[in-house]
């Protein structure tokens, strides 16, 4: 069973993940030079909590790296030291890295002493650049930055500079919500010199009535330094608001204390370790991002306003709440069985008499509705932006580019589009290769492109857009394209073709899908073992979706993705041919229609083309493709759906029947029986019996397959004739 600690552990390092989300995005930001103003601040607040939160549980190789970390990203939100790309880029991989601390730490593993050893050096170059003798900067060699107390040395000599503050400090129930440490914050008074509190325990509750995320105690006390008051007020810079504070300076002439009082629970000279759970846990809270703005503390004015006073409505923010994905699918699946079991309802009202069956059909139509709003719902908690995948890219990119001596850019597009989370945790593999062999193969060199009439710069281009109920990625580049006589050579000598066989450059081209395929010459760390597109394809086949590929020489070359925008539910036409039933995908049909005998013009190599508004369509009779007898003998009797596959080809199948639209969950066929011809999956009618879902890609290609004249080019040569 998990203890409280651990939960507090979980909870952590799920929000490490958010906030190296965040992180990674702002840095980012500010290497394109697209941040906003506050964008150094939001990076900064989020190492800052990453090393907060990871002093609590003692994490002590964190917090040293986060602290170096943030001293740097203090001095740029401060203006002493400039957001160069050169610093920025020292701050990426500084991100890498602590990425990867906080996943040893999740993870239970020891952390190298060395880790990361290049980078933290370079932190420490750039703090040595903005050393002042008032920064918090840690010296170079970092000795025991794990929150130990620092304490000055004061004598006699140096009371005239020696100021004594008298502090109270009394969180309020919002400290804690907005992930802020009361702990924190007096290990950090501490360090500027001789603290000493007084914990104010009179509002703690019985036992039993405690609340761990109410702060019941405050602290009073005085702390003797020769920091500025500046730098006193600048330890409660993220609490300001959170709790009740003040601060005054008494005179400068030293105090002694006798037998000073003890300190509160948890606050001791020792490194910071994991507390028990207990009264201690009061004042502590799981560390995350701050929620609310930070404002530094000014000097007392006439303006300043009354921290007692009560403060002005906020408007309210919005509440969120963690949910383990096990969860919310066991919901998604709970849906499905619900649609199914609407389905059967559905059936059974249909055969009921017309006097029973009104009122019934009036609740059912209800029941539809909120079963498709709950679907609808449960779908968008599962659907996540694909920026999550996108954003590390650009990293990537630059990493190549410096690797391969190319200049290389990337712009992106439709960050925002939402898709599956399921889908989005498969798409970060795919795209990886893919850009890969982009910058690798793809983009040539600056002298090369140079010579080739081309900037020096290569681009490549990613996107991604909803488009007939899926989400299409495109990821392209201009570059070379593919070198369709190397790579048939090659496929030759791998034995991956015949010697004798004749290829269509497009052909050529979608052999780097073959397995074991490489140009590569020599094998490097980006490309080169023959291992990379063919696993793309298989990654994006087991998603339910297609990849095609087109190469220009010389111009480039474009990689489309088409996936399901989910892996659940989904609308669909229930079909018949024949005496079999078929569910066709909402999202492929353009429309249905009964065509006219003057609509269908006979031609030579072809099933025939329907004259639909002016253009030319080819069309196909479902019961051809799938091997199945169809009832309708002519072409007006049966029903054409005009589908769209991949690249705009529309298309018309003939069927003999339309059955009515319906919600389906998706069953996968695969994994229990194997892949069925133009099938992508299988669903359950409201009948009880199993129905496929069709695969449009799947049928346009066996279409082609059996007649050549087929597609987009069949309706080109048509339409001329004709016209």
């Amino acid at each position: 069973m998990m203890t409280s600690v651990d939960q507090l552990k979980r909870t952590f390092f799920d929000e490490c993940n958010e906030l190296l989300h965040d992180i990674e995005a702002g840095l980012t930001a500010m290497r394109e030079g697209t941040g906003a103003d506050d964008t150094v601040h939001a990076v900064f607040r989020g190492v800052h909590s990453v090393k907060g939160g990871a002093g609590i549980f003692g994490f002590e190789a964190l917090v040293e790296f986060a602290h170096a970390f943030e001293t740097v990203l203090d001095s740029i939100r401060q203006g002493s030291m400039a957001a160069a790309s050169d610093i920025v880029d020292v701050l990426l991989k500084s991100s890498d890295v602590l990425s990867d601390l906080v996943a040893m730490a999740r993870a239970g593993e020891a952390i190298p002493p060395d880790y990361g050893h290049e980078c933290r050096l370079a932190l420490e170059q750039l703090i040595g650049k903005d050393a002042r003798p008032d920064s918090a900067a840690a010296p170079a060699d970092f000795p025991e930055i794990d929150f130990v107390p620092v304490r000055a040395d004061f004598d006699a000599g140096n009371d005239a500079a020696t100021k004594t503050f008298a502090i109270t400090f009394r969180p309020k129930p919002e400290m804690l919500k907005n992930a802020n440490e009361p702990l924190y914050v007096i290990r950090e008074l501490r360090k500027l010199g001789e603290l000493d509190l007084v914990a104010e325990s009179s509002a703690l509750p019985p036992l039993p009535e405690l609340q761990p995320d109410h702060p019941y105690i405050g602290w009073t006390g005085t702390l003797r330094t020769a920091a500025a008051r500046e730098d006193v007020e600048a330890v409660f810079e993220f609490v300001v608001g959170d709790c009740e504070l003040e601060i005054a300076e008494a005179s400068s002439v030293a105090i002694v204390v006798e037998d000073p009082p003890p300190l509160a629970p948890g606050i001791d000279d020792s490194p910071v370790v994991a507390p028990p759970i207990g009264a201690a846990d009061v004042a502590m809270g799981p560390a995350s991002a701050p929620t609310v703005d930070h404002a530094m503390v000014q000097e007392p004015s006439a303006e300043r306003p009354d921290p007692k006073a009560p403060r002005a409505a906020a408007k309210p923010a919005a509440t969120t709440t963690r949910v383990d994905l096990d969860k919310i699918d066991r919901v998604v699946n709970l849906v499905g069985e619900l649609v199914i079991a609407q389905a059967m309802l559905g059936q059974v009202v249909q055969d009921l008499p017309e006097g029973v069956s009104g009122r019934l059909t009036q609740i059912l139509d209800e029941v539809i509705h909120h079963t498709r709003e709950l679907k609808d719902r449960v779908m968008s908690m599962r659907a996540q932006p694909v920026s999550s995948v996108f954003q590390r890219m650009p990293r990537l990119v630059r990493e190549l580019s410096m690797k391969t001596a190319k200049k290389v850019r990337i712009e992106m597009s439709g960050e925002s589009t939402e898709v599956d989370r399921t889908i989005i945790e498969r798409l970060s593999d795919p795209l990886t290769h893919i850009i890969r062999n982009a910058v690798d193969h793809g983009i040539e060199s600056p002298e090369d492109r140079l010579a080739a009439g081309k900037s020096e710069e290569g681009t490549i281009y990613l996107a991604a857009d909803h488009r007939g109920g899926r989400i299409v990625i495109e990821v392209s580049d201009d570059g070379a394209g593919i070198n369709c006589e190397r790579v048939l050579k090659k496929a030759r000598e791998k034995g991956l073709v015949a010697p004798d066989a004749a290829l269509t450059d497009d052909e050529i081209s979608n052999l780097v899908f073959l397995p074991g395929f490489s140009t590569a010459e020599t094998i490097s760390d980006i490309s080169g073992r023959g291992v990379g597109m063919d696993v793309v394809r298989s990654n994006i086949q087991e998603l339910g979706g297609r990849i095609s590929l087109k190469s220009e020489r010389g111009r480039g070359m474009t990689i489309q993705l088409a996936l399901p925008l989910t892996l659940a539910v989904m609308d669909g036409m229930v079909i018949k041919v024949g005496r079999e039933t078929y569910v066709m995908p909402m999202s492929a049909i353009v429309e249905c229609l009964r065509p006219g005998r003057a609509d269908v013009h006979k031609l030579l190599g072809t099933r025939g083309m329907l004259k639909l508004r002016g253009d030319l369509v080819p069309i196909v009779h479902l019961g051809d493709l799938l091997d199945v007898a169809s009832m309708v003998n002519d072409l007006s009797d049966g029903v054409v759906i005009i589908t769209e596959a991949g690249e705009g080809t529309r298309f018309g199948l003939v069927v003999d029947e339309l059955c009515g639209h319906q919600q389906v969950v998706i069953k996968s066929i695969e994994e229990s029986y194997g892949a069925v011809t133009g099938s992508a999956a299988a669903t359950i009618l409201g009948n009880g019996r199993v129905a496929f879902i069709l695969d449009v890609e799947k049928l346009s290609d066996l279409a082609a397959d059996s007649s050549p004249q087929f597609g987009a080019a069949a309706a080109s040569t048509a339409t001329a004739a004709i016209n």
